[in-house]
């Protein structure tokens, strides 16, 4: 599966941003466990949200929990994150990633997107 991530950019605190990640291949879509990282500068990738089709739900890392929402739609091949309430702490690269199964860890997918950059200033 090949993932592009689009829609980051500079926004202030307290704003809002809608992350795009678009789907392609051989596998379908709607088969497709999604998910979103992020990794900061000095820091290492961690989990931010993710759609697990075996189960049928959507769950989130605490700390953007109540404020991001992923959503996908499966005849445009797309997944999002839409972003609320951002806070400078959630300025990151944001990843977007494919796999037959979701979870919170990298290794749980098996294809990732080349990342988006987020900046949220105070």
């Amino acid at each position: 599966v090949q993932l592009q991530a689009f829609g980051g950019g500079l926004v202030q605190a307290g704003g809002f941003l809608r992350l795009s990640c678009a789907a392609s291949g051989r596998t379908p879509f709607r088969a497709l466990s999604m998910g979103w990282f992020r990794q900061a500068p000095g820091k290492e990738r961690e989990f931010v949200a993710a759609y697990s089709w075996s189960r049928g739900r959507n769950y989130y890392a605490d700390t953007v929990k109540g404020r991001f929402t992923i959503s996908r739609d499966n005849a445009k091949n797309t997944m999002y994150l839409q972003m609320n309430s951002l806070k400078p702490e959630d300025s990151a690269v944001y990843y977007c990633a494919a796999g037959p199964k979701s979870g919170t860890y990298d290794s749980d997918y098996d294809d990732w997107g080349q990342g988006t950059q987020v900046t949220v200033s105070s």
